[in-house]
Parts: structure tokens; C-alpha cells; sequence
């Protein structure tokens, strides 16, 4: 037996994976700032999140439908439509990251 399998067999593996989680987002620094882009737009640039294709989706979904803004999540990196600096660190404390690891720039 490896150690995947009886981690299966006493149905851990969902809690364990919680636990990482949890210990990502207290441990992960977050930087937020604020780029122009094409034609001068505003957009708001979150990094330090999950490598976690799937949960920077999750995370860059939910931030979308809060802030009512146009974005995308991929390759470690959220971009958002606009200017969100601050409701977006405001978001990601309400989803349980460390008020004190999130940068805003």
C-alpha cells in the first residue's frame, strides 16, 4: 500500500486538501495594482494567488460577480476591468486570506 491509498481509505483526502488550502491563503503574499492597458484602461492586477488553475478560476469568478466587472484568471494571475483596488482586498479578506499579506500598490 502507498501512502495516496490510505489516505483514500480512512476519506481524508478531501479534508487534507482543505487544509492546504488553508494554509495557502494565510501563507500566500498578494500584491494588487493597478495597470493601464490598451488604450488606457484601467486594470486591476492581483497576484500571489493559487497556481491552482481551477481555484484561480473559482477566485477570479467570485470577484467578478462581487465587484460586477469584467476579468479573467489565469496563469497565477487575476485581471479585472477597471479600478478595484480596494473592494478586491476588502473581497479576498472576506474569503479568508490575511489582511496582512495583501499589498495593495
Amino acid at each position: 500500500m502507498n501512502q495516496d491509498s490510505d489516505i483514500e481509505d480512512f476519506g481524508l483526502e478531501a479534508s487534507f486538501k482543505e487544509v492546504i488550502q488553508e494554509l495557502e491563503k494565510e501563507e500566500s503574499r498578494i500584491v494588487i495594482r493597478l495597470e493601464l492597458r490598451k488604450f488606457r484602461k484601467p486594470t486591476t492586477v492581483i497576484e500571489g494567488l493559487s497556481k491552482d488553475e481551477n481555484t484561480l478560476r473559482n477566485i477570479a469568478h467570485k470577484l467578478k460577480h462581487l465587484l460586477a466587472t469584467g476579468g479573467t484568471g489565469k496563469d497565477g494571475i487575476v485581471l479585472l476591468q477597471g479600478d478595484h483596488r480596494e473592494r478586491a482586498k476588502e473581497e479576498l479578506v472576506k474569503m479568508g486570506y490575511s489582511e496582512s499579506r495583501i499589498e495593495v500598490q
